[in-house]
């Protein structure tokens, strides 16, 4: 047995044993290695914003020990701009934690003779798993970059399967081979395409990432109707995958001057609506879902930070300083986005604190929306 090999089987293992690795399909990860996948050259936060490369070629023990841990990996910095010896600035593709990967194949519901279509094939390994488990003939996955597209088709070839790759914006779909009994998206959207919808046969599923400009971290998992419509739970709020590039989160920088913001205070700390409570940040963000959130430290070393919200001309700015208390708000532009915040936390409490997965998607030809409990029940953004 190789290193490789033996690395495999104990994350494997590993995965089956804390119960994240459905039984069905322990010997497709078995029999589909993860390092076939990875390239030579992966990439590491090295800090303050950037990311370093690490090379196979530079200590090999070290690469193939990342590839087989359960973690995320960094695989294209900068859209492919920043060459393997650079520094990189934005993650733009990488391989999914492995029990992640795990999880959503577990919940995709498929089977020998499932036909699927895969959006974001990235490196190629998550289609090997699924050729593996329900035939290559059945798979589909598109991949709207070039060159991700070709190196996944040539590790692909290599490990012995062949899905159908094309290279496009899986956005559209891919309409020649549908129908589909399945759709997975491996990229985050917003919107989600309807296309997706148009060619999943009825009574099929999509399942994809999900979230907003204010929380990138669910799983939706739909099922088409007989109507050309789609509905279905979030499973999931902790999972992030970056954006579809479609449909990416603008990074708005920090205004260089609070000259005419508005003065005011708060008892709520930032904490409780962004990060403190996974169900919390999600049912905010579905109230507020084209405001974007930052958290930027003091830098003095101690745990002093400021929470930033963004939308358009408008931004809110909280301080959180250690001694001060209420936190001191300043607010600016048309909309006093902090307010907002507030508004949407206090309807997530009177509402009962629901958990994330009370809340679904429903996409239509016309519209799409959140709901709570019922597609009855949309959700309102706003106050």
């Amino acid at each position: 047995m190789t290193d490789a090999e033996a690395l495999n089987r104990r994350l494997v293992d590993e995965l089956a044993a804390a119960g994240a690795l459905p039984e069905e399909w322990r010997a497709v990860f078995l029999a589909v290695p993860r390092h076939l996948f990875v390239p030579d050259v992966i990439w590491e936060d090295a800090g303050e914003g950037t990311l370093t490369p690490r090379r196979c070629d530079e200590d090999p023990a070290a690469w193939l020990a990342a590839v087989y841990a359960d973690e995320a990996i960094v695989t294209q910095v900068d859209d492919g701009a920043t060459p393997g010896t650079g520094t990189g600035r934005r993650v733009t593709s990488s391989i999914s934690k492995p029990s992640i990967v795990a999880k959503m194949l577990g919940d995709l519901q498929v089977e020998r003779g499932t036909r699927i279509l895969e959006i974001g094939t990235g490196t190629g390994w998550n289609a090997a798993l699924l050729a593996q488990k329900v035939g290559a003939e059945n798979v589909t996955t598109i991949e709207v970059d070039g060159s991700l597209a070709e190196r996944a088709r040539t590790a692909l070839a290599g490990a012995g399967v062949s899905p159908v790759v094309v290279t496009g914006d899986g956005t559209d779909g891919y309409p020649p081979s549908a129908p589909y009994d399945r759709i997975l998206a491996t990229a985050s959207v917003r919107v989600v395409p309807y296309p997706w919808v148009a060619q999943t046969r009825p009574g099929g599923l999509i399942l994809s990432p999900w979230g907003n400009a204010y929380d990138n971290g669910a799983l939706v998992r739909l099922t088409v109707d007989d109507r050309g419509a789609a509905y279905g739970p979030f499973l999931d709020n902790t999972i992030a995958f970056m954006w579809v590039r479609a449909q990416r989160v603008p990074r708005p920088a920090v205004p260089a001057h609070l000259a005419g913001a508005a003065d005011s205070t708060t008892t709520l700390h930032p904490d409780a609506v962004a990060f403190d409570d996974y169900d919390a940040r999600f049912a905010v963000g579905v109230r507020v879902p084209d405001v974007v959130t930052r958290f930027e430290d003091a830098g003095d070393g101690g745990d002093d930070f400021t929470f930033w919200a963004f939308c358009g001309e408008s931004w809110a700015r909280v301080d959180v300083i250690d001694g001060a208390f209420p936190h001191r708000v300043r607010q600016h532009g048309p909309r006093a986005l902090w307010t907002e915040i507030e508004a949407a936390y206090r309807w997530w409490e009177e509402a009962g604190r629901p958990e994330t997965g009370r809340f679904g998607l429903a996409v239509t030809a016309d519209r799409q929306y959140i709901y709570l409990d019922s597609p009855d029940a949309p959700v309102r953004s706003g106050n």
